[in-house]
């Protein structure tokens, strides 16, 4: 299995002994307080002790200031991925700052129309889209559907009126192979998403619904992969989708998202605002029409750093010559990551930030799988103990999200920080809750 570019192989380039911790892998509100980590203004022991462990805490305000550096350095429209993280609140505060939302099922609809976000600034993704999701974009009146497969034609066209034609982008697949983990690649040619630019179905897809009465086909999309950070990938896409907006005459084109974010100490990511006004640059050098608008379709770029997940020791093992595992309250069901694509993470004891780190651990889950690994290769203090706190940082993308209920665990709460103030915006599941679909 190919790795995910971001491993980063902590055990290959971690030093022997840290005296401090990199504050660039922790959201921009963190600060340490007495040898405390607080984010935001907030203690981590302190909301630890009072709604238990796991959670997951957000720094809002870096959210939204991540939003507003990409905005200021791209004169046209972000749309947060939602995949990456989607709650109610997370949706109210994309409404409120004023970027568009890219929605990938009928469940993330929901949830954002719920929120009260507009469908106007919705953007509705999806290889596979039913009727009934189909129907339920049209009634909310989502701004864009992504036009995947020549069925999906079929199901709009049955579904959609003449009288209200609904506005539609087309998803080409531009045959570009990103650098990145094998699983998150989206733009080569043997893909499940899209149309495939190369062979033609592009094309054919866009001249069959410039006829049609009920789909106005204003644009086109693409998306290469996740988790990308060779910036020459998004050019090669940026020259393909360039050739057919100048053949067709488009007014919209959005290249999607995949910028990497770093997770482990030593890795290098480029900025979301270098990002966007590269993407910027890019049209501009290809003569496109200043008029054209342009969209951006960050996810993990806006809400990965500005999270982390704080657990507590509950078991520590150590084998005679071979490691020592340290488990905690949690795992593959709040961060499925590592055992998906061996993404790497490094670990802290949010109560004692400033104590010498100089012995490695494997940072285990509690669940009942030898790959329940969250942390391969942690470099914490040695004098560890079972009851403290552990945290892993840049959790929140894909942490969240992709939470399960495996071994039957409940899905952590999720808490926004500000001000010095938290506030629960998803609350823990319960025993409850476990039952509420049985019959």
């Amino acid at each position: 299995m190919a790795k995910e570019l971001s491993r980063g192989e902590p055990s290959e380039a971690m030093p022997s002994v840290r005296h401090s911790f990199p504050m660039g892998l922790l959201p921009y509100g963190a600060s340490i307080v007495s040898g405390s980590l607080h984010i935001a203004g907030v203690e981590i022991q302190k909301v630890a002790d009072e709604i238990g462990t796991p959670f997951f805490i957000y720094d809002e305000d870096h959210i939204r200031t991540t939003i507003r550096n990409a905005k200021e350095a791209f004169s046209g429209e972000i749309a947060f991925a939602s995949k990456a993280f989607l709650c109610k609140e997370m949706a109210r505060l994309a409404d409120q700052e004023g970027i568009l939302l890219d929605v990938a099922s009928m469940g993330e609809m929901y949830v954002a129309h719920a929120a009260g976000f507009p469908g106007a600034r919705m953007i509705f993704h999806g290889n596979n889209k039913s009727d009934q999701e189909l129907a339920f974009a049209i009634e909310i009146g989502v701004g864009r559907i992504v036009i995947d497969s020549f069925d999906e034609i079929d199901r709009l066209e049955s579904l959609a009126s003449a009288k209200e034609p609904v506005s539609a982008w087309l998803r080409v697949t531009p045959g570009v192979e990103a650098h990145t983990h094998e699983y998150v690649m989206t733009g080569q040619e043997d893909s499940k998403f899209g149309f495939s630019y190369r062979w033609g179905a592009a094309q054919e897809a866009i001249e069959l619904l410039r006829s049609s009465s009920k789909i106005r086909l204003l644009g086109l999309h693409s998306h290469i992969g996740s988790q990308i950070f060779r910036l020459d990938s998004f050019k090669a896409q940026f020259d393909v989708m360039a050739e057919l907006i100048s053949r067709y005459g488009f007014t919209e084109l959005n290249l999607g998202g995949g910028l990497g974010v770093a997770y482990v100490d030593g890795e290098e990511a480029p900025e979301i605002a270098s990002w966007v006004a590269m993407a910027q640059r890019y049209s501009k050098e290809a003569g496109l029409p200043d008029s054209l608008r342009l969209v951006l379709e960050p996810g993990r770029a806006i809400v990965a750093r500005s999270a982390i997940t704080v657990y507590r020791v509950g078991t520590i093992k150590r084998l005679k010559e071979i490691r020592t595992y340290v488990s905690v309250d949690g795992g593959m069901s709040d961060n499925p990551r590592p055992v998906l694509y061996e993404s790497g993470y490094e670990a802290i004891l949010p109560s004692r930030m400033e104590d010498v780190s100089d012995t490695i651990y494997t940072i285990s889950g509690k669940h009942c799988e030898s790959g329940d690994i969250l942390v391969s290769s942690a470099l914490l203090p040695s004098d560890l103990a079972v009851g403290e706190l552990l945290a892993t940082p840049v959790t929140g993308a894909y942490g969240y999200s992709m939470a399960s209920n495996y071994n039957k665990v409940g899905r952590p709460p999720v808490v926004f920080a500000k001000d010095g103030h938290y506030r629960v915006v998803v609350r823990r599941e319960t025993l409850d809750d476990l039952l509420h679909l049985e019959e």
